[in-house]
């Protein structure tokens, strides 16, 4: 299977992936990725991230997930979201965005990492 993409730069509400145009907020997976369209699943900082929202790192085979929080640490995860990555034997790290995006491109060195990327508050 394709390695996840890097991500190049995160800054405030701008990330550049590699092969991908830059954008605010991002699905990655092995081989791909696309922008993070919060509207998809109804997704809001609260409750949070949604368990659709996790789906498609699982359709393309991620063993591991990083889920960013935002850099204010205001997005959540819904508890069901967790329990079905629990479920898949799913590894997961939550994190600020700036540690998550250090996290994701040291595991994508080794692993099949996915995650999401929220990259303001």
């Amino acid at each position: 299977m394709d390695k996840s993409p890097l991500i190049t730069h995160i800054s405030w509400g701008r990330m550049e992936v590699e092969g991908l145009a830059s954008g605010k907020d991002f699905k990655l997976y092995p081989g791909g990725g696309r922008a993070w369209d919060w509207s998809e699943h109804g997704t809001r900082h609260e409750p949070g991230i949604q368990p659709a929202d996790v789906q498609e790192l699982l359709d393309n085979g991620c063993t591991v997930i990083v889920l960013s929080r935002g850099m204010e640490l205001r997005l959540q995860t819904m508890p069901e979201t967790l329990k079905i990555l629990e479920d898949h034997g799913i590894e997961v790290h939550i994190e600020e965005t700036t540690a998550a995006v250090e996290s994701y491109n040291n595991l994508a060195q080794t692993h099949l990492v996915g995650g999401l990327f929220h990259s303001t508050c």
